[in-house]
């Protein structure tokens, strides 16, 4: 059972959601927030596999609750590293198609940005996706991002991309571009353990800690893949 938390200040849209994922075979709602304070309560208190987290509400919003959600999982693993369950994955929902939206959800850790026109099954899919730690985002929000990205703006050169070898950086584009290792391995040709060691030491040698965080420093440098 992948457990959720659903989070969204409209009440209608968040009973839908609890109702979608109560019905669908291998989904528990753990809880139901409808502001970003009490998701982050509540996200202590439960633990959810993957929190359903709107952006827009008042008071503290998805994306300073989704930081805030991820920061003290992270303290919670430290403090206790053989207690503490495996680190919530987010799922953003909103009624917004904004690059600015998915930067800023990206940058916290967030592990996927859809719209909540999304359909039922699609939606489903994406929670397990996200679950299983690829990433996942509506139709052209990447795209978007990689277009405005496309010429690296001068900035400070990253620490360990020089240590990333050919191979290593053409997995980071892609992952820039939002594939999933399997996506990735049918495209080079690869075995997915294969991508999965590739992608694992991308995030070493630049001391990321997220899926999240290597897209963001795959199209901030100029290394995401334009996908056709």
């Amino acid at each position: 059972m992948l457990r959720v938390l659903v989070v969204d200040d409209q009440f209608l849209i968040r009973s839908g959601l609890t109702a979608l994922l109560t019905a669908a075979p291998g989904f528990e709602v753990v809880g139901e927030a409808g502001d970003g304070e009490e998701a982050v309560r509540l996200a202590a208190e439960t633990w959810p596999d993957v929190v359903l987290m709107d952006i827009r509400m008042p008071g503290t919003d998805g994306i300073a609750a989704t930081g805030r959600i991820l920061a003290e999982a992270d303290a919670r693993a430290r403090a206790e590293p053989e207690a503490a369950a495996p680190r919530p994955k987010v799922l953003v929902l909103t009624t917004f198609d904004s690059d600015e939206y998915v930067l800023r959800a990206l940058r916290v850790g967030a592990g996927g940005f859809l719209l909540k026109d999304t359909p039922p099954d699609r939606l489903l899919a994406a929670i397990a996706t996200v679950h299983g730690g690829d990433m996942l985002f509506s139709p052209g929000s990447l795209r978007g991002l990689i277009d405005a990205y496309a010429a690296p703006v001068a900035r400070a050169p990253h620490p360990g991309l020089d240590d990333l070898t050919p191979r290593e950086r053409e997995v980071l584009g892609l992952v820039g571009a939002g594939l999933s290792n399997a996506d990735i391995a049918g495209r080079l040709v690869l075995s997915a353990a294969t991508v999965k060691t590739h992608v694992h030491r991308c995030m070493s040698k630049l001391g990321l800690s997220s899926r999240a965080q290597a897209v963001v420093v795959a199209y901030e440098f100029g290394l995401a893949a334009r996908m056709p």
